[in-house]
């Protein structure tokens, strides 16, 4: 990993939960640090191939980005305050390599992110 990435990889560890590029880099130039939003969008895509960083989509469609463990899991995320919860995915797992066996498909991988509103909302 690059100096940037570890840069990156910091500030998002600060940040805690989920945060977009924009909000990583904002972030990161309140804190005095001098550095581009084309580099950091380069440094989240850089963590994200190292399995350092999960990415997901918010309902706009917008990327936000946060340090995960090694472990395959899955997220409830809250519509409303953006809360997300690491949760395993058991039952996910068997329908997803059923499904996959069923048409012949292998080597598959999978992502599942479950939206609704939590109970602090």
């Amino acid at each position: 990993m690059n100096k940037s990435g570890e840069r990156i990889l910091s500030t998002l560890e600060h940040v805690g939960g989920f945060a977009s590029a924009q909000e990583i880099h904002r972030a990161m130039v309140r804190d005095g640090k001098n550095i581009g939003l084309t580099t950091v969008y380069r440094g989240l895509q850089a963590l994200i191939k190292e399995n350092i960083v999960d990415i997901l989509r918010r309902d706009d469609g917008e990327a936000i980005y946060r340090v995960c463990g090694d472990a395959h899991h899955h997220h409830l995320v809250c519509k409303k305050c953006g809360r997300t919860v690491e949760i395993e995915g058991g039952e996910i797992e068997k329908w997803a390599l059923q499904e996959a066996a069923h048409y012949g498909f292998r080597e598959v991988g999978h992502s599942a992110e479950i939206f609704g509103i939590c109970s602090n909302c």
